[in-house]
């Protein structure tokens, strides 16, 4: 992170086949309507200057290196924003402990496998947080930062929004796994983390799933583009000593068509919370 923008992930892009993480981008932008594709090569110019930084430095760098339109760049990094499937998990174990668990299903997932790292964001030598993307994605959907808390985020199923997504960027709002990332980055513990996600303007709406060290300190933040609309944590000391969420309102029923929800808490409670481990969590 000490590196300018434009050239932090050279390192990375030297390790991989820039065939194939073009065709990574080709595979994405292809799942954006064609006329928000029209749309957004028109205005990526005079969006670029309206984008946060580090982002918009870093999206500029792997265009260059990669051969890529600012428009393609910025494409990859809209896509993903919203279309992932995905459940995790916040529990604590009978000691305290705090285990938090994700999964994110992609459609494209036989491309994206070959295009997954875990990224080491140093800051003056140091580990400052760490996660998991795709390369050309400078967004994260999973992050942890050592000894303080750890993010996922699910998709809210609440139809396109692209009608709104570019003039919510024009307006300086938030995409959901830029604002993780930075989140990630600056806040100093599991509460600064929760407030920052739950208030900061994002272009869509989102589930934020967070964990921390201490005992209770996990919640699920359901999230609309303005703040939240719900704040869901943890309350073991009245049986409610895990939390799931997919891709649902929790107050809602999920879908017949799509209940991962029911199968996964009927798996937790089959653990139980006294034998509650990373293993038993992954399985």
């Amino acid at each position: 992170m000490d590196a300018a923008p434009a050239l932090r992930w050279l390192p990375v892009l030297r390790r991989y086949d820039p065939a194939a993480v073009r065709g990574g981008a080709r595979v994405a932008g292809d799942r954006v309507p064609s006329w928000v594709r029209a749309l957004l090569r028109e205005a990526a110019l005079a969006l670029e200057p309206r984008l946060p930084q580090p982002f918009a430095g870093e999206i500029r760098g792997l265009c260059d290196a990669l051969n890529l339109s600012l428009a393609d760049g910025l494409l990859v990094n809209l896509a993903y924003e919203s279309s992932a499937f995905c459940t995790s998990i916040v529990a604590q174990d009978s000691r305290g402990g705090i285990h938090h668990g994700r999964n994110l299903d992609y459609p494209f997932g036989d491309i994206l496998r070959k295009l997954t790292l875990d990224v080491q964001f140093l800051k003056n030598g140091q580990v400052a947080f760490t996660g998991t993307t795709f390369i050309g994605y400078v967004g994260l959907w999973t992050g942890q930062r050592p000894h303080e808390f750890t993010v996922s985020g699910d998709e809210r199923d609440r139809g396109w929004w692209w009608e709104n997504a570019i003039a919510a960027l024009f307006q300086r709002h938030s995409p959901i796994s830029w604002l993780l990332r930075t989140t990630l980055s600056e806040a100093e513990n599991f509460d600064a983390a929760v407030y920052r996600l739950a208030k900061t303007p994002l272009i869509a709406d989102v589930y934020y799933i967070v964990g921390g060290t201490s005992s209770r300190q996990g919640v699920v933040i359901t999230r609309k583009r303005g703040g939240p609309a719900d704040i869901w944590p943890l309350d073991p000391l009245n049986g409610a000593w895990f939390r799931v969420e997919t891709n649902y309102d929790h107050w809602k029923p999920a879908p017949k068509s799509d209940d991962r929800r029911t199968p996964a808490i009927k798996a937790l409670n089959a653990i139980g919370q006294a034998n509650l481990t990373l293993e038993a969590l992954f399985q």
